[in-house]
């Protein structure tokens, strides 16, 4: 199971999370331990910021602090020590809906890659920028599609493409000059062209030379005009020297990008966006083939996992919903439901109330029991026409069979 799937997807919500929390007051701690350091060294801090403390004023808010460094010294000794990438810890009492209606939470874990800096902060919200930084995609690829008519140039990072900009251009087709010598013409047009690349040149640069993770471009379009630019000094020369390909395709603008990004497979294999893309044309092509190697729907899904049969997960990051289990009150049946909302959910068996023993979101749910027996899971995202499909055609659950089975 890829960090780059399942565990960015679990960090980036919880990163979300944290970022929509605030305090009554400043009395959430974010603390951030590098690799490395003692944990004895980290407590004695803490120690001392307990004793300043005890002088704040406001009596909520100081019982609030003092609780949560109590809190996070309790977690600390659970640690012999610092985890090899260091660790993490956010704690605080979270303001609810109404006045008086904080809750305690305590997030600890060991951040994705090295933690070098050491970091603690008592404020009114959790201070993520640190683990931002750690999940966000580090490289970006330009991509400029163009003809003599029109341009479009667009930045791919991660599973992501934007269309940042659009150039027309104004030059005449080829048609006779009334009055004019054919020559003549030629020149006005070339010189029109000129200046249209000159355009398309000065906002590439703008946008690619802003980019500090830039690591290709890709040029592309119909007919020679794509060559005349790239060959042209119409980029700044240390874009030129990032141009990775000139490919040839049929449209230009807009839709030349996608056509373009279609055509760049192979020299961007190994980016996000592409393999996402290949693994669910991977499931299509057994669906369409019939080959019985594919299935989809939880129900199926979850049945497949069972029995060991899964190869490949996917799962698309806007499915919803809960892997409940409860126990009746009325009549003590106990049972697992799959629900949208755990809140008033009622025994199947008598209709009674029920008390929630475990809730874990369904993604999670079904992420685990893959992991159990080896699948490979990835979380798809709707950034591409195949994983829209997913989600909206299969219902955003399917999967990649190591062998046939009949289901239930």
């Amino acid at each position: 199971m890829s960090y780059e799937s399942l565990e960015r997807f679990k960090l980036e919500r919880l990163i979300n999370e944290l970022k929509s929390k605030r305090g009554r007051g400043t009395e959430l701690i974010s603390l951030y331990i590098p690799a490395g350091r003692p944990i004895g060294d980290v407590t004695n801090v803490l120690r001392q910021e307990y004793s300043t403390a005890t002088n704040i004023k406001d009596r909520t808010t100081r019982h609030h602090v003092l609780e949560a460094l109590t809190s996070v010294m309790q977690r600390l000794k659970l640690f012999k020590q610092t985890p090899p990438n260091g660790l993490v810890i956010f704690c605080g009492y979270v303001a609810g809906k109404a006045p008086g209606d904080e809750k305690l939470e305590v997030h600890v874990l060991e951040p994705p890659r090295k933690l070098n800096t050491y970091l603690y902060r008592c404020d009114s919200r959790f201070h993520t920028e640190i683990l931002e930084d750690m999940i966000a995609v580090k490289e970006s690829y330009g991509l400029i599609a163009m003809d003599r008519g029109e341009a479009a140039i667009a930045v791919l990072r991660g599973k992501s493409v934007e269309i940042v900009d659009r150039v027309t251009s104004g030059v005449p087709g080829k048609h006779k000059a009334g009055g004019q010598s054919a020559r003549r013409f030629a020149r006005i047009i070339e010189q029109m062209a000129h200046e249209y690349y000159k355009r398309v040149g000065e906002h590439a640069n703008k946008i690619f030379l802003s980019l500090n993770d830039l690591s290709g471009i890709i040029i592309g379009g119909p007919g020679p005009t794509k060559e005349e630019f790239a060959k042209g000094d119409y980029l700044h020369y240390e874009l030129k020297k990032k141009v990775l390909a000139v490919l040839d395709i049929g449209y230009s603008g807009e839709e030349g990008i996608y056509e373009l990004l279609r055509a760049s497979s192979g020299i961007l294999k190994d980016v996000e966006y592409f393999k996402e893309k290949k693994v669910v044309q991977e499931f299509f092509k057994h669906v369409v083939n019939d080959t019985g190697l594919a299935t989809y729907g939880e129900r199926e899904v979850r049945e497949a996992l069972e029995m060991g049969a899964v190869s490949k997960l996917l799962l698309s990051a806007k499915v919803e919903g809960y892997r409940v289990e409860a126990r009746c009150s009325a009549c003590s049946f106990t049972f697992s439901k799959t629900v949208k909302d755990p809140e008033g959910l009622k025994c199947p068996r008598c209709g009674g109330g029920v008390v929630i023993l475990s809730k874990k979101p369904l993604i999670e749910d079904l992420a685990e029991l893959a992991e159990k027996t080896g699948a490979e899971v990835r979380i798809i995202s709707s950034e591409t026409e195949e994983g829209e499909a997913l989600r909206k055609s299969f219902g955003g659950i399917a999967a990649i069979l190591r062998f046939k089975i009949e289901t239930r």
